[in-house]
């Protein structure tokens, strides 16, 4: 295979440069070992950042945000729900800090103010009495699945490709420049050669391994972040703690649920992230002392992401810098290679146009980028993650006899078969892992426990799996929500989990 240029990695920013290139008429194929946003981008609680976190120490990083924010709401309003959002101080919290923020978030081109605590408690009633200081700045969710999804189907629209399940094995050389790479299609076991002018590596937390492929260096530190999530929606708007970023510090509203979080771990092992106990309940403790109601409140999962740190010198943890780096290799003997990671997702789309002008200019092509003028298309392929659509379509009237494979997220048969086709173009077997996250299956309160196995019964019915294949892939996707299951296990939760398995392991079978 040839083309122009080799992107590695799927998540918002790998996707956001094909498509970026894709604008200015520049061919692109795009590889990613496991599926769409299989790292960070698909494990963060879905914050579009105002700035107003980063303004006490890194302006550069809190205008970035911000601006960012409000053009991402101008040209992707499908992927967001512009909720606002409150930074909120609790008795015993820095005062300083809380009369300073307002100046602060101003210097940095983000609108503030400041809210009386009984216009507040009436907009979100679950806010601690405890509460001292409330300012409102404009913060918002987005969608980071629905967000790369749409990028990549606008990207192979404009000339593009898209390599799932392929994973990246060495580069050969020829001199200074990189001449191909070697992958292996994981699905067939097929390796071959990718041909490229110019190779961007995009992988998130395993850029410095796909750099030393190439006999480069990154230095990365690497920080897990667990967040949780309860069965319900608990506010409106994002719930900030107004103090210097810290664990358990923000709300995050996430369509019909809430999202807590985040903690900062160092981890070592990639291979093996996983949310613990001991997080859960930091986040549980420090949460409900700005929202009470979170100490009663059913957590119907916990799941951990990496954050894609540049180790630059000393600093550790939350004190690494969350600025994104772009770095040319042409010094360490690869004049084509190119590496670009760190940063938020909220910055995606202005990290992916700095290496897609990187990209051109190396092309000696003189195109400039055309993301942020032009609004991002829906596409098919997203449709269904959107919290709450599902439902809407069938109220609407269009629901006519289907069967119902998901209760919790009132997906239905002809949305499966919509997401399998989309699937199946690319002539690969739609796993239940794939199709849930090109929907809402597995995210209710049961956690795929009955939307599993009525899904593979229903595509054993259209002859897409047979038995065993059914068997297995209700397996693999009950396990993977178990792990995110064990960490929240309490008192209400406990019930649950004792149901699920005994359905699961005695009714079905399925011991391990």
């Amino acid at each position: 295979m040839k083309t122009e240029v080799l992107i590695i990695g799927g998540g918002a920013t790998g996707t956001g440069i094909a498509r970026d290139l894709a604008l200015r008429g520049i061919e692109s194929v795009l590889i990613e070992k496991k599926d769409i946003n299989n790292g960070a981008s698909g494990a963060n609680h879905g914050l579009l950042h105002s700035g107003a976190r980063y303004a006490g120490k890194d302006q550069q990083a809190a205008g970035e945000c911000i601006r960012e924010n409000l053009l991402l709401k101008e040209l992707a309003p499908h992927c967001i729900e512009n909720t606002s959002g409150f930074f909120v101080s609790v008795k015993g919290d820095e005062k300083k800090y809380a009369s300073d923020f307002p100046d602060i978030c101003r210097n940095a081109g983000i609108p503030v103010r400041e809210i009386q605590k009984e216009e507040a408690f009436e907009e979100e009633p679950s806010l601690s009495g405890d509460i001292t200081k409330i300012f409102e700045v404009p913060d918002a969710t987005i969608d980071p699945f629905r967000l790369s999804l749409d990028n990549i189907s606008d990207a192979c629209r404009n000339g593009g490709t898209l390599l799932r399940f392929t994973t990246l094995i060495g580069f050969e050389k020829d001199g200074e420049k990189i001449r191909a790479a070697l992958v292996k299609d994981d699905i067939s076991g097929k390796e071959f050669e990718i041909e490229a002018r110019i190779f961007v590596n995009a992988a998130g937390a395993w850029a410095g391994e796909v750099a030393a492929m190439a006999g480069a260096q990154i230095p990365m530190i690497f920080s897990k972040g667990t967040l949780l999530v309860t069965s319900s929606r608990i506010s409106q708007r994002v719930i900030n703690r107004l103090r210097p970023p810290g664990d358990s510090d923000i709300v995050v509203p996430g369509g019909t649920v809430s999202i807590l979080g985040t903690t900062s771990v160092k981890a070592d092992d990639l291979s093996d992230i996983s949310p613990g106990v001991d997080e859960a309940d930091i986040i549980i403790n420090e949460s409900m002392k700005m929202v009470p109601e979170i100490k009663g409140a059913r957590m119907i999962r916990a799941y951990s992401g990496v954050r894609p740190l540049v180790y630059s010198g000393t600093a550790e943890g939350r004190s690494i810098s969350r600025n994104y780096t772009l770095k040319d290799h042409s010094d360490e003997g690869s004049s084509n290679f190119i590496t670009i990671t760190g940063g938020k997702l909220t910055t995606f789309r202005l990290m992916a146009e700095k290496a897609s002008d990187f990209v051109s200019e190396k092309l000696g092509v003189d195109k400039k980028s055309l993301t942020g003028i032009t609004p991002l298309p829906e596409s098919r392929s997203s449709e269904w993650t959107q919290p709450g659509k599902s439902s809407r379509y069938l109220l609407s009237g269009s629901f006519s006899g289907e069967a119902l494979l998901c209760e919790c997220e009132m997906v239905s048969t002809s949305m499966i078969d919509n997401i399998v086709e989309n699937i199946t173009i690319e002539k690969r077997f739609p796993s239940l892992k794939e199709i849930g996250l090109r929907s809402r299956i597995g995210k209710g309160s049961c956690q795929g426990a009955f939307c599993s196995f009525r899904i593979a019964s229903y595509l054993y019915d259209k002859g897409i799996y047979s038995k065993e294949q059914g068997r297995e892939e209700v397996k693999k996707f009950i396990n993977e929500r178990w792990k995110g299951l064990r960490p929240v296990i309490r008192e209400k939760e406990l019930v649950q989990a004792d149901l699920q398995d005994s359905f699961l392991c005695g009714l079905l079978g399925l011991e391990n």
